[in-house]
């Protein structure tokens, strides 16, 4: 029996062989699609284009430009001179922001009673961009009306009492996006990987017009579907070790917790996404059709994951959805172990119902495609 099975996974091996562009393209594909999210996502945002009209040219106005200047995250474009250039700007996307200064605004900043205004107009086409400028204005803003309250109050401001708290960060203490991101983009990549690989197995073979052939060879069905699924966990434990080190060392992810521990995790979760792209690769007529529906079921889990939007922050029968996805008890495995160094007295729950999932994937798939090769 373990002779044929051998036979049967260097025959798949072969495949791969011939046909090296799908693995190329998922491996060093994946590898590529992690660094530019990584490195993009480890940037901070900074050089907005900003556009000012400024009405009262004073040393009050240009105090705000120079204020938001220093901050890097705006750059200034051009001084303009009417709403309409700012407004054709603002059409094309050309300026992340806009700021209009008033023809008073440096009396109302010198005055004892006066109250100077801003206004300030975002590109909410881009909202991230856009997020980021509004808490840089709220920023500045802050700072020189504090600056106002002291200068009309008339003291001195190392003696005005204000409430400071103590901030600590946990697990990411520089809030770096890269932190976040990467692990859950690996997590999602190999899911894709295993789901691709496992799902052209038999679609494979159809489309070839050579199943029937193996069909009548002396291979039990439950041999063939464990000879084609060896290559493919072989794969998958590849890519996952190797995106591992890829986000560890470019983008300095900590692996806090047990390193055996994720790993033979990561085994059980490429177990339980096998069953899935085996169940994909016997319904699938062409290779096509199975590259299709991997996309399709690829994006329900990944709304599920909580990469995209908090799965808290979901209807209450959308997070009872979520818990019967694997992907995302595998991102919260995945970044507890990595960021937080958690065990399993921390992750049981998602270990458990990993495990629950697994076998009810495995048992359903095993016998669905035990069937239709019989």
């Amino acid at each position: 029996m373990f002779s044929r099975i051998w036979s049967i996974s260097i025959k798949e091996f072969l495949h791969l062989r011939y046909d090296w562009w799908l693995p190329a393209f998922m491996l060093i594909g994946g590898a590529i699609e992690l660094l530019l999210i990584g490195w993009a996502t480890s940037r901070p945002i900074t050089n907005l284009p900003l556009m000012v009209l400024d009405h009262d040219s004073s040393a009050a106005s240009r105090e705000i430009i120079i204020a938001l200047e220093n901050t890097n995250t705006f750059q200034l474009k051009s001084q303009v001179y009417d709403f309409q250039t700012i407004e054709a700007a603002l059409d094309r996307g050309q300026i992340s922001a806009a700021v209009i200064i008033p023809p008073d605004f440096g009396d109302e900043m010198a005055s004892a009673a006066g109250q100077p205004t801003l206004s300030v107009i975002l590109n909410g086409a881009e909202s991230i961009p856009a997020t980021t400028a509004l808490r840089t204005f709220e920023g500045v803003v802050r700072n020189i009306g504090e600056q106002i309250t002291i200068q009309r109050i008339g003291i001195k401001p190392e003696i005005l009492a204000r409430f400071n708290p103590s901030l600590r960060v946990w697990f990411n203490e520089s809030l770096s996006e890269a932190l976040y991101s990467t692990p859950a983009e690996l997590g999602l990549m190999l899911e894709f990987i295993i789901l691709l690989f496992a799902a052209l197995t038999f679609s494979r073979e159809k489309e070839l017009g050579t199943l029937e052939s193996l069909l009548v060879m002396p291979f039990t069905s439950l041999e063939i579907i464990i000879g084609k699924s060896i290559p493919v966990i072989i794969i998958g434990m590849v890519a996952f070790g190797s995106m591992l080190g890829m986000v560890h060392f470019a983008f300095d992810v900590p692996v806090r917790g047990s390193l055996g521990l994720l790993i033979i995790l990561a085994f059980i979760y490429v177990f339980v996404e096998l069953g899935k792209g085996l169940v994909i690769s016997v319904i699938s007529r062409t290779q096509h059709q199975a590259f299709l529906m991997v996309m399709l079921v690829g994006m329900i889990d990944f709304l599920f994951t909580g990469y995209a939007a908090p799965v808290e922050g979901m209807p209450q029968v959308l997070q009872y959805v979520a818990n019967i996805i694997p992907a995302h008890h595998w991102l919260d495995i995945l970044r507890g172990i990595l960021l937080k160094g958690a065990g399993l007295e921390v992750l049981w729950i998602n270990v458990l119902a990993l495990l629950l999932l697994g076998l009810v994937i495995g048992t359903f798939s095993l016998r669905y495609v035990r069937r239709s090769l019989n």
